[in-house]
């Protein structure tokens, strides 16, 4: 148990969550024989409370580092005045998580109560004079403490993009107000890291063609920890596979990137065999895609600003929309940011699933952005150009953003000034 605790304390440090010390250092528990943390720390006691009220295997708490604590501690701030709860609209917090309640008392009780509806649940404590303290993350596992981190790494993902994409809609219809600009502001410094990889981390990628299934999942397992070091995908979320021989290798359902020994499905195109039963979800899709389009290669991540600019829409258009709380699956306006398609989609084999718009739009793009979602790159014969496609279109939504930021506080400023 004591090297799963290290484990995954150390994956939350280099996913940028959290630092190997100080107070936003991890702090998980997990039941063997006897109940283990792997640091000492004060929140022990309450902790060890909410094990015996719940039927858990383990339990992750984490003061997220910055630029979470600020983004986190901002919307948790709001939500406490309002419902109770914040609202993400991505596509992991819509599949896995639905919302994630606030509380603003470090006891047991209240924990529970929210852990028992959710599986996860910020905490915002105050000082004595009223001042919010930094917020806290915590996650229980059933079965293994990875379920802890997944889910941690999926709120600080999802409170990203949310306050990203809240911002961009506020300061076009002028409603920002000086706290979330201040916030912005703090948070600015810290967007140069995301997706920097570009062509000199695709060229350490295998080249392909490859011609045995040694080859291929060798290249798998390359491919996806390079999108995990490259923080282009967060927690067990994205998927990767190969076509070799009539035969598609797809990473598990649940897999994490960085760690796909054992966890490739060899999936036969023609449907004899029953081994995608444990495959991603968008098995049907990737299926699609190589027949319609002949690649090999796909590349699916959720780089963070792919993701928020997905989901940006004119507030007046959307406010006269038809569909303007399912977006995600039925967005009927053809989008796109530079020559990339953006479209709607839902995960699975539904009426409105990927596997019928996805492939679609790959057919006239190597590169497809699905609303809320993520970014699907495929290459024909290796991942190489997946990969640097990927980061390119991360790079480009993030300059995209910041210009759209910049020309609408611009002209906000010119307006007052006039």
């Amino acid at each position: 148990m004591d090297d799963l605790l290290k484990k995954y304390s150390d994956k939350l440090i280099h996913a940028g969550l959290a630092t190997p010390d100080g107070p936003n250092t991890p702090l998980i528990g997990g039941w063997d024989r006897s109940l283990t943390w792997n640091r000492p720390a004060p929140e022990i006691p309450v902790l060890h409370q909410v094990f015996h009220h719940l039927n858990i295997n383990s339990l992750a708490y984490l003061r997220p580092c910055p630029p979470y604590d600020r983004i986190i501690g901002f919307l948790a701030g709001r939500a406490r005045n309002a419902s109770g709860r914040i609202t993400p609209e991505d596509c992991e917090t819509r599949t896995f998580l639905h919302d994630l309640p606030v509380v603003d008392v470090f006891d047991a009780q209240v924990i529970v109560q929210a852990l028992s509806q959710r599986k996860t649940v910020i905490i915002q404590t105050r000082n004595a004079d009223g001042t919010p303290l930094d917020p806290a993350i915590i996650a229980p596992g059933t079965i293994t403490p990875e379920q802890g981190f997944v889910h941690i790494s999926s709120v600080c993902f999802a409170c990203f993009v949310k306050f990203f994409s809240d911002y961009l809609s506020l300061v076009k219809t002028n409603q920002t107000d000086p706290e979330m600009d201040t916030v912005f502001r703090q948070v600015l410094p810290f967007l140069t890291d995301a997706g920097t990889g570009g062509t000199a981390h695709a060229a350490l990628l295998m080249p392909g063609p490859f011609s045995s299934e040694a080859q291929v999942t060798a290249a798998m397992f390359q491919a996806g920890k390079q999108v995990v070091t490259d923080r282009l995908v967060d927690s067990c979320f994205g998927n990767v596979s190969y076509c070799l021989n009539d035969i598609l290798y797809i990473s598990q359902t649940g897999a994490a990137l960085d760690e796909l020994k054992g966890c490739i499905d060899p999936v036969p195109l023609d449907g004899s065999t029953s081994a995608g039963m444990t495959a991603s979800s968008e098995l049907s899709a990737h299926m699609e895609i190589i027949d319609r389009t002949g690649c090999r290669a796909i590349l699916h991540g959720h780089p963070r600003f792919s993701v928020i600019l997905s989901m940006d829409c004119d507030p007046d258009q959307k406010a006269a929309c038809a569909f303007n709380t399912r977006c995600h699956t039925h967005c009927p306006v053809p989008r796109h940011i530079g020559n990339i398609p953006i479209i709607a989609g839902e995960v699975g084999t539904g009426r409105f699933g990927l596997c019928h718009t996805l492939p679609l739009a790959c057919e006239t793009s190597d590169t497809v952005i699905v609303y809320g979602h993520g970014v699907f790159a495929t290459g024909d014969i290796d991942f190489v150009r997946a990969f640097f496609h990927m980061t390119e279109v991360e790079n480009l939504c993030k300059r995209h953003y910041l210009d759209q930021i910049m020309q609408l506080t611009n002209r906000r400023k010119g307006n007052i000034g006039s």
